[in-house]
């Protein structure tokens, strides 16, 4: 039996979702209302329904899967939730499990079924590269709706938060591994000594600068959500007890990025280096 799947949105990952979701034989909605150019330029490339209320698209999903940027997950739960919607709610954001149990609980009051999730990857295009991980009571019907590839599906258990830790333990070590490279390059720009110091990496490690600079510009223009993942990140940490503090900082340097945003092409890494010292 076809499942009606709403997504919530259909930016670049939101609409590799969706791609799976119709190769697996799912009914995929979207609302249309609000969204960017860019936005329905994809949803309708791919010729995923579109609706124009929220309020529409609660009418109308089985599953709504929550696809945004960290900032935007509370808000985004709470307009379903206004919606009185009643089925069930994946929200697969990169946020913290504290967030995750927080919005849980105002499904749970609202009699909403909900799942958590995580995504570790970049948008799904081959097996193999990108995967949802999903817990909760209704993970396994959830994950049944992406069986069809390319994203990977994998389910976690019952328990809520596990999903969603996996996903900021991940983050924590390549997105923060790629804010801590870009503060050591940015100091050692300022104080004269980069080339020096990549000469020195090259020694030890061939081959580093280059990987590390590649993924400083890959993720620049992203920059603008990875600074509310980094105090996602924080706020995980915070709660296993431990300092918080590196990935406030993480935050600060994604932050001092966010112009980057449209840019066209990925910038240099000089021009990165020079955003990130100017305070």
């Amino acid at each position: 039996m076809t499942t009606s799947i709403g997504i919530l949105h259909p930016g670049e990952m939101g609409i590799s979702l969706a791609a799976t979701a119709l190769n697996t034989g799912m009914d995929v909605y979207w609302c249309s209302a609000g969204r960017s150019g860019a936005s329905s330029e994809r949803a309708n490339d791919l010729g995923i329904h579109s609706l124009n209320s929220l309020e529409a698209l609660c009418n109308t999903c089985e599953i709504l899967i929550s696809v945004c940027p960290p900032h935007a997950a509370m808000n985004v739960a709470d307009e379903v939730i206004a919606c009185n919607y009643q089925g069930i709610y994946a929200d697969v954001n990169a946020i913290a499990p504290t967030t995750v149990k927080t919005i849980a609980a105002s499904m749970a009051n609202a009699g909403i079924e909900f799942v958590d999730g995580g995504i570790i990857g970049m948008p799904a295009t081959q097996h193999g590269t990108t995967w949802l991980y999903l817990c909760g009571n209704s993970a396994d019907k959830v994950a049944s709706c992406f069986s069809g590839g390319p994203l990977e599906t994998s389910v976690l258990g019952p328990e809520i938060g596990k999903a969603s830790g996996l996903k900021m333990c991940f983050a924590a070590n390549s997105k923060g591994t790629a804010a801590l490279h870009t503060a050591i390059l940015a100091t050692a720009e300022t104080m004269g000594v980069r080339d020096a110091l990549e000469k020195q990496w090259a020694i030890y490690t061939p081959g580093f600068t280059e990987k590390s600079q590649a993924r400083i510009r890959q993720v620049a223009r992203k920059a603008w959500r990875f600074s509310g993942e980094m105090k996602e990140i924080a706020a995980t940490m915070e709660a296993a007890g431990l300092p918080r503090e590196f990935f406030d900082a993480a935050a600060q340097v994604y932050e001092r990025q966010k112009s980057l945003k449209d840019a066209g092409q990925e910038p240099e890494i000089e021009e990165i280096l020079e955003k990130v010292t100017k305070k």
